[in-house]
């Protein structure tokens, strides 16, 4: 899969490089939108995130986000999802540019979110694995 780096827009804010932003660059990747938008979009939602049991601490557009913020933020972007694993099911699909569809897509695998448009991956590193790395589902525009 060819990779293509991009942080998002987030280098045109922030100088940190070592941050758990994968949520927020995915969506700026894949929509467009301007990084520091998105980031206060899902750092309000995030503050808004009822306390949930066994959770250590609530989502961060900084530090990482749990599925439900991410999932309900991009329900209002008008994107939905599509599983390609299920529980015992086994990997069906991996980080790969003949495995997934066209188009463009937020691509979850294994605590990452990650953009791929027409198979090429745009992100901060090549986190494919060298087309190992299994997908548990991506998000598509409606």
């Amino acid at each position: 899969m060819k990779f293509v780096y991009s942080d998002g827009g987030r280098s045109q804010y922030y100088k940190a490089d070592n941050v758990g932003d994968c949520v927020c660059r995915a969506i700026c990747n894949a929509t467009g939108k301007d990084y520091k938008e998105v980031y206060k979009t899902l750092e309000a939602m995030s503050k808004a995130e009822a306390a949930a049991k066994g959770r250590k601490n609530r989502s961060s557009a900084r530090n990482g986000m749990y599925k439900s913020i991410r999932k309900e933020y991009l329900e209002k972007l008008g994107w939905v999802w599509h599983p390609t694993m299920q529980f015992g099911s086994g990997c069906k699909v991996h980080l790969r540019a003949d495995e997934l569809p066209k188009g463009t897509l937020i691509v979850s695998v294994s605590k990452h979110l990650t953009c791929v448009k027409d198979g090429v991956l745009y992100d901060t590193y090549d986190c494919s694995r060298d087309g190992t790395r299994c997908v548990y589902g991506y998000y598509t525009k409606a």
